[in-house]
């Protein structure tokens, strides 16, 4: 057990808050649903990012490469100002929905390096031009520019030529729960010598205003030991900190309170505003900050003048403890460094137990910085909707109410928590489905935090009475995958396997939840009741014909292949729970059942029109118009890939607990063999004696396949593509109401503004389907065996196991990130500074998709969260061969790096390889 393992066990076992301080500060907090309270619910354009430098925010903070504690009431990040910038560099820039011609979008060069789980050690790089930053040309020229037309990125502006920018690491370092130890180096790579204020900023998120009577708290120069200065931090809450800078810093108070004047043209209540800070620096307003030392805000004003080439460092600390005024014992003495190399090396060390030692030093540092990127994108997520609703006049139990601009149904949630986010600029807030991926990876380094969250979204401050989860806070009553059970079992197996024995408690605690999830399901969105869904949104964006969230133009309503697939998974999800739990049994056979009910009518609708061709062996959405006729929406798209994935291996765990309900379950089978006269039949025998619940027969799913494999259609280079490139030569076009909808082959951005057009789900290669996919093949391997091959690529001659094609498209995935022979990395394109530059081509941004011929990186640059388990693809195949899914089943999916104890290899591992 590595020095990092004993802090997750500690803070596990015996309430040790190793984890209370961490990255939890947003990276946007402006241009948010929390902070929105317009009229008409314009979030971007309410609150701006010219405004949050002096505007106080309701619901949350921002800041650059921040931390803060587990309730975001004590903030600490960095500020910069180069000389000539004319606002400080507070908080990272971007470009609004409105302003980018693929939407919103960050317009900064930022690298999350290191994590451990505790965050005991971190490390975070930001590169800073050392001319004016182009705030007004990335908006204009991007506003000119049209959605066929690339992005205008902030590298393309000229900033950075001659590399005329400063590198700066921010690091930390706890030497206890409650003693963080921060360095910044600054590192000039520029010609010549470049002066920089470095200005590290402790703040209060501001909670007085908010609360009646609520005690108000403060900072304050404390007397200073030998050397530097010390702020104590007062707060009601989390009691006294001690804020200790070294030597030749300036300090600079200032009050968390709006500008009313710059911005609403009103008196302010204090003299001391938000952006004192910078009014003090930038303008030269001497006035503007506060002489006696004291407020709710502060920086430490570092002049630096850097040399070509070189770098200085600066030491600060965050304690509950005071100094010592002994200068060998203070905060700076011998101990710092040495605390921050020991972390350091505890860092490789852990990291050295996770990832597995067969990866060379490339992929290691892929997954290394996946998993870093995973850690750092936590986020304090502050959301009283009832609140809110009030504050909108919106108050659903008062008369006279105004209309809420979202969410109205809501008003239950109240969230306070820590949650993984999808990225903490694009998507500062949480999603269910992207949350589910999330935890892929998050459990390969911290188990309890990937249950936590799990458990969050069904708590009864998220979880809608109706059962339904919410989605993301633009809607939460929008529609997302219901996967939450899939990483539910994912979770406990994993825990099992490391621990000899998962958490039963929790399982069943879940599993109750999610039956009333579930039944929101079966209730709301199988309109007609026979078992084909419509599920509407479900995260794919602009994947469809029409918006999936809005009526149809025709009338009537989709049957979406999709949706119908990811209830099948949940109903053999939900199966495999219940046979975890004691005395469940007969909820498993429902749940089988159910699946039978659900891939039947996928796959034969009786003399109606289903969703599998047979002509074209591939599934698609049936349109049903309010005539009665139907129609098959023939796009060939990942709708039609995702009952592949419908799948499960099952090694006879219902036979030995509850061999009474196995046997009504095949009396059931006997009496109904139309419902697998057209699916796999899940009472045939496979490998190993197995069972598989499967919507695809054999021959099926041979066509599925042949049509996934080909280089033509959706094998790309780097993965399966979300849309066929049959589509690029042969758009799919349909005509109502005097209107043409046409969906073509689009490997890179958006060309239209559903869904705010940043996301695109026609072409490319999006990491977490293609997951789905690799677990998927994993589990008919484990039936099938090696005795199963088919062509990959299709025409290509080559036979392949389905396990060797799940190992081939993982390969494909992780050559995204991987230098090839060329010494380039397809994530970064054609961008010379990324592939090219020492200090640039190590350091990987992980995107939210990517195209889907050429590999290069589209969407939100840092949405590591669910790109973010191309570490556990890389583990998986590592640590995994094919022999292991063959004998030990959908286990093998799960297996560590390192062998489980013995007791848990002769429980786990030999009863499975004897039958």
């Amino acid at each position: 057990m590595t020095a990092e393992h004993r802090r997750l066990e500690e803070a596990r076992t015996q309430d040790v808050p190793w984890k209370k301080w961490g990255p939890y500060l947003s990276e946007r907090q402006w241009g948010t649903v929390r902070e929105d309270y317009s009229e008409g619910g314009d979030a971007w354009n309410y609150f701006s990012h010219d405004q949050a430098r002096s505007r106080a925010y309701r619901w949350g903070e921002d800041g650059l490469a921040g931390i803060s504690d587990d309730r975001q009431l004590l903030c600490f990040a960095l500020a910069l100002w180069n000389g000539k910038d004319t606002i400080l560099k507070e908080r990272l820039f971007g470009l609004t929905n409105s302003e980018g011609n693929h939407g919103e979008d960050v317009k900064e060069y930022y690298f999350y390096l290191d994590s451990t789980p505790t965050h005991s050690y971190m490390k975070y790089l930001y590169k800073y031009p050392q001319s004016a930053y182009p705030y007004s040309d990335l908006v204009e020229t991007n506003r000119r520019r049209s959605r066929h037309d690339l992005e205008y990125e902030l590298l393309d502006t000229g900033v950075f030529d001659r590399d005329r920018y400063f590198d700066v690491f921010v690091e930390y370092a706890k030497a206890s729960p409650e003693d963080i130890l921060i360095q910044i180096t600054v590192c000039n790579r520029g010609p010549d010598p470049a002066a920089l204020h470095v200005l590290p900023t402790v703040w209060f998120r501001r909670v007085w205003s908010s609360h009646d009577n609520a005690p108000r708290p403060v900072l304050r120069q404390a007397d200073p030991p030998n050397a530097g200065g010390v702020i104590r931090a007062s707060h009601p809450d989390i009691g006294e900190r001690f804020f200790s800078c070294e030597a030749g810093g300036t300090l600079l108070f200032t009050e968390n309170e709006t500008n009313a004047e710059r911005l609403f043209h009103r008196s302010n209540r204090t003299p001391y505003v938000k952006d004192g800070i910078g009014r003090y620096l930038v303008h030269g307003r001497r006035d503007a900050v506060n002489p006696a030392n004291e407020g709710t805000k502060v920086s430490v004003d570092y002049t630096l003048t850097v040399g070509a080439g070189e770098s200085r460092t600066l030491r600060l600390r965050l304690s509950d403890v005071a100094p010592a005024e002994d200068a060998r014992e203070g905060p700076f003495g011998a101990g710092f460094d040495s605390v921050l190399e020991a972390r350091r090396h505890e860092a490789d060390e852990f990291y050295a137990s996770v990832i597995p030692a067969s990866l060379d030093p490339d992929a290691a540092n892929v997954m290394r910085q996946a998993l870093a990127g995973m850690l750092w994108s936590k986020q304090f997520y502050y959301y009283d909707v009832d609140k809110w609703l009030r504050e909108h006049g919106a108050d659903p139990f008062k008369p006279r109410r105004r209309a809420a601009p979202r969410n109205d149904h809501w008003h239950h949630m109240y969230n306070a928590n820590v949650l993984s986010m999808p990225d903490k600029w694009e998507y500062p807030w949480y999603a269910a489905w992207d949350l589910a991926f999330h935890v892929l990876a998050l459990t390969l380094v911290d188990e309890e935090f990937g249950k936590q969250q799990l458990d969050l979204m069904l708590g009864a401050s998220y979880l809608h009475p109706s059962g339904q989860i919410p989605a993301y806070e633009w809607n939460f009553g929008d529609v997302n995958p219901p996967v939450h059970a899939w990483a539910t079992i994912f979770t406990y197996r994993l825990e099992k396997m490391r621990r000899g024995h998962g958490d039963l408690e929790w399982l069943e605690r879940s599993f109750h939840k999610l039956l009333l999830n579930f039944t929101w399901w079966v209730n709301r969105k199988d309109r007609a009741g026979q078992n084909a869904f419509e599920g509407g949104f479900l995260g794919l964006d602009n994947i469809g014909v029409f918006d999936r969230s809005a009526p149809l133009p025709t009338g009537g309503y989709l049957e979406q292949a999709d949706g119908t697939a990811w209830m099948a998974l949940f109903c053999m999800n939900m199966a495999e729970i219940a046979v975890e739990l004691p005395g469940y049994g007969e909820m498993c056979l429902k749940f089988v059942e159910h699946f039978l009910w659900i891939a039947s009518a996928m796959v034969h609708a009786g003399e109606d029109t289903g969703m599998w061709d047979e002509d074209d062996g591939f599934f698609y959405d049936v349109l049903r118009l309010p005539d009665g006729r139907s129609e098959r929406l023939k796009v060939r798209s990942m709708v039609g890939l995702l009952p592949l994935c419908a799948v499960t291996a099952f090694d006879g765990e219902l036979r030995e607990k509850y061999p009474e309900v196995y046997h009504r379950f095949r009396r059931f089978l006997e009496a109904r063999p139309e419902l697998t006269a057209f699916i796999h039949d899940p009472g045939k025998p496979g490998c190993a004696g197995r069972r598989l619940a499967s919507v695809l027969n054999e021959t099926r799913l041979r066509r599925v396949l042949a049509t996934m494999l080909d280089e033509k259609e959706f094998l790309s280079r780097y993965g399966i593509r979300s849309l066929s490139r049959y589509h690029a030569e042969h758009p799919y076009v349909f005509r109502a109401g005097g209107r043409e909808y046409r969906v073509s082959y689009l490997p890179a951005e958006s060309d239209t503004g559903m869904f705010g057009g940043n996301s695109n789900w026609r072409g490319p290669i999006w990491m977490p389907v293609n997951g789905l996919i690799v677990r998927a093949l994993l589990q008919y391997y484990s039936y099938y065996g090696d005795d199963f091959t088919v062509e990959c690529p299709t025409g290509s001659g080559r036979n392949m196991t389905l396990y060797q094609v799940a190992e081939e498209i993982a390969r494909r995935l992780a050559s995204l990130f991987l230098r090839d022979d060329h010494g380039r990395r397809p994530v970064y394109g054609d961008t010379r500074k990324f592939q090219e530059d020492p200090h640039w081509r190590d350091h990987l941004l992980f995107y939210e998709h990517f195209h889907g011929d050429n590999g290069a990186g589209l969407g939100a640059s840092h949405q590591t969260g669910w790109t973010g388990i191309i570490a556990r693809m890389l583990h998986l195949f590592a640590t995994t061969t094919a022999e292991q899914v063959r004998e030990l089943g959908k286990l093998a999916a799960i297996v560590e790096a390192e062998p489980p104890p013995k007791e848990v290899a002769r429980v786990e591992a030999t009863p499975r390889t004897a039958r």
